[in-house]
């Protein structure tokens, strides 16, 4: 029996309702993964704004019947909130800020300049990142020591001034740079450091974007290293500072999460600044294959 001629306005229909069936289970289920994922940070921070009378109530509840704001109040009254915050800030933007310029800048002469050894040094560099961080906390805080920055912005700084993965994230960008471009500004008399300025910069927004971004989610969230070498309590960064919260006011539930509110904000302000740069680079990664 021959099968049933199909009209062929119905074949179209037929893709496109399966289009939205397949775009509505993606947005549930995203969504669902949104939730749980949100229901903690919900958590923290209704319990930053509860009195203490309803933080040890039981049993809890994500209701708050009298919000208030006594537990910011106390966390910058009992400890120096503020200088921690600005250690903290001052670190991660002075961090994030030489490891735009020294990473580019690495990036840049390892993708578009020849010289004796590159593929060597750069395979080393590619290796060095399979080596846990925890090997380098002893020989890095005998180094320190020696240099005296024990208790110092430099001790926090200067290590962490460049990393393997912001050079070899670079390096890949700026690859797909045409080198047409760049001999064409040579023609024009151009030297290597206006082309690097002038040219490759502008090019390379979305993946500098992206390494600023997590470069500054990291060391904002650096808590070993401080840990290791800062023992003054002027020194300290936000994370330190919640630890000490947590060990000397452990009972103080909504000032301890009030801490932990007060530290996600620098990152959630950077994710959202740099949100388009960072989708941008991700694209075009993903289109370059």
């Amino acid at each position: 029996m021959p099968p049933t001629p199909t009209r062929p306005d119905v074949v179209p229909m037929i893709v496109r309702i399966e289009k939205w069936n397949a775009a509505f289970w993606n947005a549930f289920m995203l969504s669902v993964g949104a939730f749980f994922m949100l229901v903690p940070f919900l958590w923290m921070l209704v319990v930053a704004i509860k009195p203490r009378s309803e933080v040890l109530s039981y049993p809890p509840t994500f209701f708050v019947a009298h919000p208030t704001l006594d537990s910011f109040r106390d966390l910058f009254r009992m400890i120096p909130m503020k200088r921690y915050i600005f250690n903290s800030f001052f670190v991660a933007s002075s961090v994030t800020l030489s490891n735009l310029v020294l990473c580019s800048m690495a990036g840049y002469a390892f993708a578009k300049h020849k010289f004796w050894g590159r593929d060597t040094i750069f395979v080393v560099l590619l290796a060095s990142m399979m080596i846990p961080w925890q090997v380098n906390i002893i020989p890095g805080f005998i180094f320190v020591k020696k240099l005296g920055w024990l208790n110092s912005y430099q001790g926090l700084i200067v290590p962490a001034m460049a990393s393997a993965f912001g050079i070899f994230l670079m390096r890949q960008f700026i690859r797909s740079i045409p080198d047409d471009l760049l001999d064409s500004a040579r023609i024009d008399g151009c030297g290597e450091f206006y082309i690097y300025l002038r040219i490759v910069l502008p090019l390379c927004k979305p993946a500098l974007a992206t390494l600023a971004t997590f470069i500054f989610i990291q060391q904002w969230n650096n808590f070993v290293w401080p840990l290791i070498i800062i023992h003054n309590a002027d020194m300290r960064t936000v994370p330190l500072a919640l630890s000490v919260l947590n060990g000397q006011f452990d009972n103080r539930f909504g000032m301890l999460l009030a801490g932990a509110t007060i530290s996600i904000i620098p990152m959630l302000l950077a994710f959202l600044f740099f949100q388009k740069h960072i989708i941008k680079s991700f694209a075009f990664e993903g289109i370059k294959g």
